[in-house]
């Protein structure tokens, strides 16, 4: 059976394009289903994130030169006008060819993709479930089935989609990542940390790997929690060592919500990771608490060749840190800080930028990101992710289509300031956090084009923050 698998473009929005100069991770989410597939079947991984001109053209040959039977889409909520553009593009070219959606807004809102273009929305891991749609395809059995594989057109659709998302396997159930399918060169991820104090490039070539799914946490803003009703499900080390052994990326971004819950877990790996020499660099997000309460893993973890950590520090304000439900205090995220400093593992700080900043706020947030240096700082809008009770709390204040801008650059919700104001701020806060970066503090040496690169992307990605606000200004021919 042909099978194309297929990661959509995100559509507005010019700082999420900018955003992949400095990082594009190869589509891990599809290279994980055509996992699940018999290695007889014709497949096909298509990222149309990687096409910068046409992608909607880009598509269209490769339906009509390769002629698939059937086309699986994934995406997040900002994708899911893209998908349905995408599907109804399939169907005209060819009615009989079977249209596919997962990801986690199919998993939690399905209603979304009820339309005539896509025939089964898919639900959960699909890594499982695209294989049993395909075994009953040609069994000529119904594709669809229980809470997993959904019909639009079923007359019970209605009633199943309102169900909760269905139960995710064990880890070790889910099937390895067919990595060959993709074009591995062109992924990347700008890598600033250096022990050396110089760096063969800025953007080396990254593999994208999981080790865990899911969070035992339910911050406010977070879809995670909802998705595996706080569920953690943990691979074994050794079969994550294994899987890192046979990666020719000497660099590694670990995809897990919060890879350290499991702190002996998370030893064993980093031991096995050294009694084999197994010499690459890797980069994986934390909890602060998980740091403060066991820095002798993340000592572990340098000499296994840890490079970068991010932290969701969110905050350095009790009240907000409170609203977010993070259940983590200030002097907590000091401590993970000074623990991260000490042992030499560059922090990458995530913080989140509430819509009802007042400039006083921006001012305080502005000390805090110098106060890091040197450290990587970026920073989010708080938006309410679809599917979570924030949401729905959210709801009726919307100024936007909630989808279309859900890219945590673009605020959903109204804002105390003039939303030129607003954007103002928020670029100085990414101009002051360059100040703030390793390369510059520490004098990091890198190849020239390197350097220019950055300089360019970064300027343009400043430049375009600062212009989000015209995104929702009356269209002049509309």
């Amino acid at each position: 059976m042909r099978i194309l698998l297929v990661k959509p473009q995100a559509e507005l929005l010019v700082p999420i394009r900018l955003q992949e100069g400095f990082l594009h991770l190869e589509p891990l989410e599809l290279e994980i289903v055509a996992g699940g597939l018999d290695p007889n079947e014709e497949i096909k991984i298509l990222d149309l994130g990687l096409e910068k001109k046409n992608p909607f053209q880009v598509f269209e040959k490769m339906l009509a030169l390769w002629q698939p039977e059937l086309v699986g889409f994934t995406g997040y909520s900002i994708n899911a006008s893209v998908i349905k553009k995408l599907a109804q593009i399939t169907k005209a070219l060819n009615p009989k060819i079977i249209t596919v959606v997962g990801g986690i807004h199919a998993t939690l809102l399905p209603a979304d993709f009820a339309v005539n273009q896509i025939d089964i929305i898919v639900r959960g891991e699909g890594g499982l479930v695209l294989k049993e749609i395909v075994r009953r395809f040609k069994a000529a059995e119904p594709l669809f089935y229980d809470n997993l594989a959904l019909s639009p057109r079923d007359s019970e659709f209605k009633t199943k989609a309102a169900l909760g998302p269905p139960d995710y396997p064990p880890a070790d159930k889910i099937p390895l990542p067919r990595r060959d399918l993709v074009q591995r060169q062109r992924y990347f991820c700008i890598w600033t940390s250096s022990d050396s104090g110089r760096l063969k490039t800025l953007f080396p070539q990254v593999a994208s790997l999981r080790t865990s799914i899911g969070c035992a946490f339910s911050c406010s803003f977070c879809v995670i929690p909802h998705l595996l009703q706080r569920k953690y499900l943990q691979r074994q080390p050794e079969d994550v060592v294994n899987e890192i052994e046979k990666l020719k990326e000497e660099h590694i971004y670990f995809l897990d919500d919060e890879m350290f819950l499991n702190s002996q877990r998370c030893r064993e790996i980093a031991q096995l990771l050294i009694s084999r020499g197994i010499k690459k660099q890797y980069t994986s997000w934390a909890r602060s608490d998980t740091i403060v309460r066991h820095p002798e893993i993340f000592k572990l973890w340098k000499q296994a060749g840890l490079s970068t950590i991010y932290v969701g520090l969110e905050s350095m304000d009790e009240a907000k840190l409170l609203e977010y439900k993070k259940r983590i205090s200030v002097e907590t995220n000091r401590q993970a800080i000074a623990i991260l400093k000490a042992t030499g593992i560059t922090l990458h700080a995530a913080f989140i930028v509430h819509p009802n900043f007042t400039e006083a706020d921006f001012q305080r947030l502005e000390k805090e990101t110098l106060a890091l240096c040197p450290a990587e700082v970026t920073f989010t809008v708080l938006s309410p992710s679809p599917g979570t009770a924030f949401w729905q709390e959210n709801k009726d204040r919307f100024i936007c289509d909630p989808y279309f801008y859900y890219d945590c650059m673009h605020t959903i919700l109204p804002t105390r300031l003039p939303l030129r104001k607003f954007y103002r701020h928020f670029a100085r806060l990414t101009n002051l956090a360059l100040r703030a970066n390793p390369l510059r503090v520490n004098k990091i040496k890198v190849p020239f084009k390197d350097f220019i690169r950055a300089i360019i992307k970064g300027t343009k990605y400043i430049i375009a923050l600062q212009l989000i606000y015209r995104d929702y200004l009356p269209k002049k021919n509309a």
